[in-house]
């Protein structure tokens, strides 16, 4: 029989994701993208985004339970991204989750995205060592965690992006060397056919001194910017390969070497790597030829878990629940900016703060405490 059956609903922002977990398994997910109706506008549209999530909830959902072979009365938990992300597609896939945790009668559970990135992992490696060093590198996030007890204890921030995260600067260097949308695989791509040794880009805050785990990406984006721009003003053409793998030769570095560090500091033997920007293969290889040499374990997740995904969500949800976490009320809403502090997340509207559940016991965070 085996134990409880978790639908995970994802729909922070450009993806809508069903998946359904059962005991660490995953038995189907399935994800529908807008991102083709961003693309002419180089960048997610919030409206749009919401619009989309929209239409694909029911189809998506149907098409997962049909691939697990279940119908909606086996489910014994819905899961859902309560924050961060987009207001308006969070709230698309609040209410839908609601309605399926009401229809079948089954408790729901607010669930942190990055706390869901981490999870994906568990679904091709199994439970999570602990301690583990976490790296999550994405379009909006890029963050060095301490994790021990994923759903039953604190979070611990090593260091966060101080302003564009790498995701996002490959977005926004895309579009100067006149990539598209999104900037990520394209880089990726036109790396294939360049030399990074012919740009010297900077290295952001890896000079002694800086802090050795936060990370920042703006004045790396401005390097590549004035880079494309000198070809540009004495008419030359920008050599676009070249350029995408100088950068992310430079996003690859810091990354790594920021994550091993850490492991170092805090004597910890596996590295795990999450976003999407781990599917990057610059990354993705950089962090085995360092892991390897450091004698470190190197954990990434298979790329369909890289990007957002219901499986996600519906993974932490299994822990939530095989742990006795206490379900989220009613009521439960959103936080679009909600700071990674628990796996678990069920922001009330009516007390302006935000409550999460750790081992089965409800606590409240108010803002600014």
């Amino acid at each position: 029989m085996g134990g409880p059956v978790v639908l995970g609903i994802e729909s922070s922002c450009d993806e809508t994701g069903a998946g359904i977990v059962r005991d660490g398994e995953l038995l189907a997910h399935v994800v529908a993208s807008s991102m083709d109706e961003h693309a002419r506008f180089g960048g997610v549209v919030p409206e749009i985004a919401a619009r989309a999530h929209l239409e694909a909830f029911n189809p998506v959902v149907r098409a997962a339970l049909e691939r697990a072979g279940l119908r909606l009365g086996q489910i014994d938990a819905v899961a859902v991204t309560t924050g961060p992300g987009l207001s308006g597609a969070l709230q698309v896939g609040l209410a839908g989750a609601k309605s399926l945790a009401y229809a079948a009668g089954v408790p729901l559970f607010g669930v942190h995205h990055l706390a869901g990135h981490v999870a994906a992992d568990t679904l091709e490696h199994g439970p999570l060592p602990t301690p583990c060093v976490v790296l999550i590198v994405s379009g909006g996030h890029t963050s060095l965690l301490l994790v021990r007890d994923l759903v039953r204890e604190p979070i611990l921030h090593l260091g966060d992006t101080l302003d564009d995260a790498a995701g996002e600067c490959f977005d926004k260097v895309a579009r100067i060397l006149g990539l598209p949308y999104p900037g990520g695989p394209a880089i990726d791509r036109a790396a294939r056919e360049g030399d990074p040794r012919t740009v010297d880009f900077p290295r952001p805050l890896t000079r002694p001194g800086d802090d050795p785990y936060a990370f920042s990406f703006s004045g790396l984006k401005t390097a590549a910017a004035r880079w494309a721009e000198k070809h540009r003003s004495r008419g030359a053409e920008v050599p676009v390969a070249d350029g995408a793998a100088a950068l992310q030769e430079a996003v690859a570095d810091v990354l790594t070497r920021k994550a091993l560090a850490a492991c170092r500091a805090h004597d910890v033997r596996t590295l795990i790597v999450v976003g999407g920007v781990a599917a990057n293969s610059r990354v993705r290889g950089l962090a085995e030829q360092r892991c390897a040499d450091a004698g470190v374990e190197l954990r990434v997740p298979p790329l369909t878990l890289c990007t957002d995904n219901g499986a996600m969500i519906a993974a932490v949800g299994d822990l939530l629940v095989r742990s006795g976490a206490e379900p989220a009320p009613l009521e439960v809403s959103i936080d679009p900016s909600a700071p990674l502090e628990y796996a678990s997340l069920t922001p009330l509207p009516s007390d302006g703060g935000r409550t999460v559940a750790a081992g089965g016991r409800r606590l409240l965070v108010r803002p600014g405490v």
